[in-house]
């Protein structure tokens, strides 16, 4: 058993059951995404990567809750590294060359980005184009960390081309190749909701805190971010959950606030 492992089954016990504890991100941000996501839709992971998760799906099955393939019509994925040929989670990879993303306009259903907005330097060009593959109603789903966490303070700190390194201590079964620069760009409640705003997008935006994983490599430092997550305002929590639709373009770029 790892140590992260036996931390889990310490603190949170019905980790023991399933293998993921109450307040695991993953399984809270992706069960949103399975009951939007329906058979006839085609669906686009924008930094779909390697689908390094799959990797973990047999000593992990939790993980297989991120898996659309199979269940919607056809996921496209997209990146600017040419690994995501490898992704066995999507059906068609297709790479990243310019501003423009390789997707025709209005054609997907479902759009699903997991921690990818940290990396992106030019956040309105990347919900411009969220906006223009979307169809009318489409879903926009995305996940990421908090500007004003701890870990992304921290990270903020730490030189990029010192992260694989730090991320490497830190969570030993990550690879470098799975580690990319983070900018920050536009990762507060305030900064998202004014990008959807923007661009037209009618939705929500809201914090949510898990289990301190990245304190896995220290029992006493784990130990003391359980505590800390418990009584943390939601202002610094870690991560931000994103779900919005598009509007239809007479409604007017702008027109519902989706400050909820």
């Amino acid at each position: 058993m790892s140590q992260t492992k036996g931390l889990k089954q310490t603190y949170y016990p019905e980790s023991e059951f399933g293998g993921y504890s109450r307040v695991n991100g993953t399984v809270a941000f992706f069960e949103r995404v399975q009951i939007l996501a329906r058979p006839e839709m085609v669906v686009l992971d924008v930094g779909c990567g390697r689908g390094n998760a799959a990797e973990r799906f047999s000593q992990s099955p939790w993980e297989k809750c991120r898996l659309l393939k199979g269940r919607c019509k056809h996921v496209i994925g997209i990146d600017v590294s040419p690994a995501g040929h490898d992704n066995p989670m999507i059906d068609e990879f297709r790479r990243i060359e310019g501003d423009q993303w390789p997707v025709e306009t209005a054609s997907i259903d479902l759009l699903v980005s997991d921690a990818v907005l940290e990396h992106v330097e030019k956040p309105e060009m990347y919900f411009s184009e969220c906006r223009r593959v979307l169809k009318p109603g489409g879903y926009l789903c995305l996940r990421t960390p908090n500007r004003w966490s701890y870990m992304s303070m921290i990270a903020s700190i730490v030189p990029n081309h010192l992260h694989a390194k730090v991320v490497s201590w830190v969570q030993p079964g990550r690879q470098a190749l799975d580690v990319f620069p983070t900018y920050y760009q536009a990762n507060t409640k305030r900064a998202v909701r004014r990008l959807l705003r923007t661009h037209n997008f009618s939705g929500c935006v809201y914090p949510h805190i898990a289990e301190p994983n990245y304190l896995g490599f220290s029992r006493p430092l784990y130990a003391v971010g359980v505590y800390v997550h418990r009584w943390l305002p939601s202002l610094f929590w870690p991560m931000l959950f994103v779900f919005a639709s598009r509007m239809a373009d007479e409604q007017g770029v702008g027109g519902a606030d989706p400050s909820n």
